[in-house]
């Protein structure tokens, strides 16, 4: 069974930074393309960033040159280091095993930038 378990998320001023992380379990992480989410509220939910199985990532435009994505496989753990942070970036940040065209989801962490 698929479980994927966010933390990490808080309270942050604008400027700041954080870091996600998401403990993935019951499926082979190593080989697997995973991804970081986020939903604010009334809006759809959007990509953060993918890593696949070898190490490339691909970033959303909008937060590319402020996020990092990497992942730990002795671990079996995925990461979101969140930098500059801007109120437009509070949302619920998912973690997401995708394969053939289908995600699995954890709970989320919620992110909230303000002053």
């Amino acid at each position: 069974q698929v479980q994927l378990v966010e933390s990490g998320g808080g309270l942050v001023q604008p400027g700041g930074s954080l870091r996600l992380s998401c403990a993935a379990s019951g499926f082979n992480f190593a080989l697997s393309t995973m991804a970081w989410y986020r939903q604010a509220p009334g809006q759809q939910r959007d990509l953060v960033a993918v890593i696949a199985s070898g190490g490339g990532t691909h970033y959303a435009p909008s937060t590319k040159d402020r996020v990092t994505i990497s992942r730990d496989n002795a671990r079996d753990t995925l990461y979101l280091q969140m930098n500059n942070l801007k109120p437009e970036d509070t949302a619920v940040y998912y973690c997401s095993r995708i394969r053939n065209e289908q995600n699995w989801w954890g709970q989320g962490t919620q992110v909230t930038v303000s002053s």
